[in-house]
């Protein structure tokens, strides 16, 4: 087995597990359905290509809660274009300023694939809605040699420069990790967002055990430098 990490960071995120009528959710981390069709859209699969999804949605996943975000809710309104009429007025929930490690595990010639896709993407990538883009690099890196737990345990932290600062007193950070397993275990909870078919017509998703539990990641690790800081323009005793 091999895992593959991405990071998913940026100004706005939105990760959407169930929806009713007008009101638009988000769940706390990204979700399976959300990142999966993200892999998907690298690659270049259309959206009713359930046969080219399916390996996909085979892969083991997991993600590390590494900046939580602040949840914010957005009211928009539509016109028909048609009639003229207006829309329903409906609320859209996004997080801001969020930051997480992803993570997938399964065969490694299919990680590998989708670890050049990211590279070069056919379709734009997003983060659960078009209107939230990444504001870093999408892949970390492919560890042909460790489970998800092990690549998650193994990323540095990953949180931007002003939340990293105030934690720089500890060794060490508690990181909260979502995952999903076969285990039996009392820490458990589901969440439909297990994709099985991404068509328009038949948009279908099933049930997901999701295990709750966290890793120690050092404060002080260096990580590369890849998201815009309007404030490295500042001195720093005016940050």
């Amino acid at each position: 087995m091999s895992t593959l990490t991405l990071l998913l960071a940026g100004p706005l995120q939105s990760w959407g597990a169930a929806a009713r009528f007008s009101r638009r959710t988000t769940e706390a981390a990204p979700t399976k359905s959300g990142v999966i069709g993200l892999l998907a859209s690298a690659q270049g699969i259309q959206r009713g290509d359930d046969d080219q999804l399916r390996p996909l949605t085979a892969l083991r996943f997991g993600v590390r809660i590494d900046q939580p975000g602040t949840r914010l809710r957005d009211f928009q309104t539509a016109i028909h274009w048609d009639s003229g009429k207006s829309m329903p007025l409906s609320e859209r929930f996004y997080l801001a300023d969020a930051v997480f490690v992803a993570a997938v595990e399964g065969d490694p010639d299919l990680l590998a694939d989708l670890h050049a896709a990211l590279r070069t993407p056919a379709y734009p990538p997003f983060l659960g809605r078009r209107s939230c883009p990444p504001a870093r690099p999408l892949e970390l890196g492919l560890h042909p040699d460790k489970n998800l737990l092990q690549a998650l345990s193994h990323e540095p932290w990953q949180a931007s420069r002003w939340h990293t600062g105030r934690h720089t007193k500890r060794p060490y950070i508690t990181l909260p990790v979502l995952h999903e397993s076969d285990d039996t275990t009392a820490d458990t909870d589901t969440l439909r967002d297990q994709p099985v078919s991404f068509a328009a017509e038949h948009r279908r998703h099933a049930l997901r055990t999701i295990v709750r539990t966290s890793v120690d990641i050092p404060t002080t690790t260096p990580r590369p430098r890849h998201d815009h800081d309007p404030f490295d323009a500042l001195p720093e005793e005016s940050r």
